[in-house]
């Protein structure tokens, strides 16, 4: 039989105790198979981990900064919104040890358990706050990159699943945290695994920073294409602002009982609006109908759909185009269905002047709030639309948006694969699997 490995001529596979093959040059430990020459056990044992002091601090306008969870979102600590403390808590909450360095990490142990932020040469002084606690290491040569990469991947995320089983509250003391299982390859391997992720996060920071400009284009581009201000070549002509009833076929949809869920027809809810611009059908539920609801209360490619309530103000009413499905999809009655009228109205400019920043604020200031933000049918059929004086004009505004939006939407896409990528750097980098050193 043919082995899962080619093994090396005069060596064979070694077994872990429990009968589990194990390649030649690696072994099993406490964090799965690694290299023979990597070292594995508590964090403990290679960084120390002080939690921090639990003292009341008085804060103020101006003084020294104090990190806890907010603070530890992001690769280095982030003081820009930190609460600030006096000259005299800061040297209570520094005293022990617990003054923060270069090259140090503060960890969240609390409710995001497990987020770390590296503390850099240009932080002002700063001392630790609530809920978390300082990782330092106890030799200079190790890396800190490397260990922030081994909390943000399986390796650690596995042990912080199986530390928060059945437990209602999200939290971790310091003696769990040092005895977090870790990997410790040599120094140099250590800094070589961090540079080469390193590089894949410098490419997504870059597609991040991409995509924000190209959202900011967009929305300046919506801005000035929804409202007139900018015209496109050969277009002339007042706009007029109308009620969305006249320029749309305004329905509700359909409301029934649990036991009529999981089952029939595609079935399109308040909570599948918010996710990008169009509906994801690959998502929705399902929902028992009747032909005759199909008729009345199904969807066609280019219907908007929008929820009559919202827990959040700035949620009510906003909008979601459906671009079609090869299967029945009807929508909720807690939306409405706004189907543009053909000769009159675009379908795809009608869901672009729906976002439209003023339209939006009108919606929102005329909604009902009570326990949840409603909108009625009245004020459904009377939200404001601007609308340019032909159809032609409007098509090409949508199709200028709508290829802005096929950018964007690239782009993201090309972001979660280098996400991916990386994921999948961490499993091979992290377990010693592909060696770079």
């Amino acid at each position: 039989m043919q082995s899962r490995w080619d093994w090396p001529r005069g060596r064979t596979p070694q077994e872990d105790g429990s009968g589990v093959k194990v390649k030649p040059g690696y072994k099993q430990t406490e964090v799965g198979v690694i290299p023979e020459e990597w070292d594995a056990g508590g964090l403990g044992r290679f960084w120390s981990v002080t939690d921090c002091k639990h003292v009341t601090a008085q804060f103020v306008p101006q003084g020294f900064p104090i990190a806890s969870i907010k603070e530890v979102q992001s690769q280095f600590v982030d003081l820009t919104d930190a609460k600030q403390t006096t000259p005299h808590f800061y040297n209570l909450l520094i005293e022990g040890g617990r003054k923060p360095l270069p090259g140090d990490m503060i960890l969240s142990r609390n409710a995001t358990v497990g987020e770390v932020a590296q503390v850099a040469e240009w932080h002002p002084p700063f001392a630790m706050g609530q809920d978390v606690c300082l990782l330092r290491k106890k030799s200079a040569d190790h890396s800190t990159e490397f260990l922030q990469a081994v909390f943000q991947s399986p390796v650690i995320l596995n042990q912080l699943a199986n530390l928060m089983v059945g437990s209602t509250f999200k939290r971790a003391n310091v003696e769990q945290i040092r005895n977090f299982s870790v990997p410790m390859p040599s120094p140099p391997e250590q800094r070589a695994i961090a540079t080469a992720l390193s590089d894949v996060d410098g490419l997504l920071g870059g597609l991040d920073r991409l995509i924000a400009k190209k959202r900011d284009l967009k929305q300046a581009a919506m801005q000035k294409l929804l409202t007139g201000q900018t015209r496109l070549p050969g277009f002339h002509g007042e706009w007029e602002v109308k009620r969305l009833k006249q320029v749309a076929e305004i329905s509700t949809g359909i409301n029934k009982p649990l036991s009529e869920m999981g089952s029939g027809a595609l079935y399109v809810t308040v909570q599948d609006l918010y996710d990008k611009t169009s509906i994801r059908t690959e998502r929705l539920s399902r929902i028992k109908v009747s032909p005759s609801e199909i008729e009345t209360r199904g969807l066609t490619s280019g219907d908007i759909v929008f929820g009559k309530s919202s827990v959040k103000r700035d949620g009510i009413g906003y909008p979601s185009q459906f671009l079609g499905c090869d299967e029945p999809v009807v929508f909720s009655g807690f939306t409405y269905r706004a189907r543009a009228r053909q000769g009159i109205t675009d379908a795809t400019f009608l869901f672009y002047a729906l976002r439209e920043e003023k339209t939006r604020r009108w919606l929102i200031d005329n909604s009902q709030a009570s326990a949840l933000t409603n909108i009625n049918q009245t004020i459904a059929d009377a939200i404001p639309v601007q609308v340019p004086p032909s159809v032609p004009e409007q098509t090409a505004i949508a199709e200028v948006l709508t290829d802005m939006d096929a950018e964007l939407a690239a782009l993201e896409q090309r972001r979660e694969k280098t996400r991916a990528l990386k994921q999948a750097m961490m499993q091979e980098l992290l377990t010693g699997r592909t060696r770079l050193v």
